[in-house]
């Protein structure tokens, strides 16, 4: 079963008098479950593709489909239902909120969905920071933490809302390559365990080994049409 259904995706920027093609036509389908890398170099349109997927930036035409959703039909409300309760994001450059703690980012979106009591909160982003390895580092602030740690409370604060799919782009970007790789591992392990769908985007070939399925994007199309 699809999760993503993507057809003759376009999406155009205006810089100055000219228009910039960022994607040109991108048709995908990804399954339920997958652990997705987006490939290719900058500029090629990898960010952009994960942007439009997950409702950060709307589609010049074509359709995006989330399950039997059509992203282009969804109004302001419903858009900000489905990034809450459906998509989880992991960035390069974290995106923690400096004054929280590890467990307070990690909270942050169950407190934005207001479902669950807080003692029930608590538990859930505890549980996950001591599955990211982090359980000693629950009080700490962004700034009293590594890059690689900082990215596993990122990687905690996109999952602890239970998302069918997370979106990471360039998740290692910043990071050395031991780090980075510990930090795919983690993604991979969670993936198997909970079925989350992963989808990142990289230009780092060592991340190949990490994932099941490798889309190849150069020049805004899917390398190959």
């Amino acid at each position: 079963m699809n999760i993503i259904e993507i057809r003759g995706l376009t999406k155009d920027y205006p810089l100055g008098k000219t228009i910039v093609h960022a994607l040109r036509g991108i048709d995908l389908s990804i399954a339920k479950g997958d652990l997705v890398s987006v490939m290719g170099p900058s500029g090629s349109g990898k960010t952009t593709l994960l942007n439009v997927i997950g409702c950060i930036d709307l589609a010049t035409a074509g359709s995006v489909k989330i399950g039997d959703r059509e992203l282009t039909a969804l109004d302001d409300k419903q858009v900000t239902d489905l990034r809450l309760h459906r998509l989880g994001f992991i960035f390069q450059t974290f995106n923690l909120i400096p004054v929280l703690t590890s467990t307070e980012n990690v909270e942050f979106p169950l407190l934005l969905q207001k479902r669950l009591d807080r003692k029930e909160i608590r538990r859930r982003a505890e549980k996950l920071l001591d599955d990211v390895g982090l359980s000693e580092y629950r009080r700490n602030r962004p700034s009293e933490l590594s890059g690689g740690q900082r990215q596993r409370v990122a990687i905690a604060r996109a999952l602890v809302t239970h998302p069918d799919i997370v979106l990471a782009d360039e998740p290692t970007a910043n990071l050395d390559s031991a780090t980075g790789a510990s930090i795919l591992e983690i993604m991979k392990e969670m993936n198997a365990r909970e079925q989350t769908t992963f989808l990142f985007s990289t230009h780092d070939k060592n991340v190949l080994k990490y994932a099941r399925t490798v889309v190849n994007i150069k020049d805004g199309l899917i390398d190959g049409n």
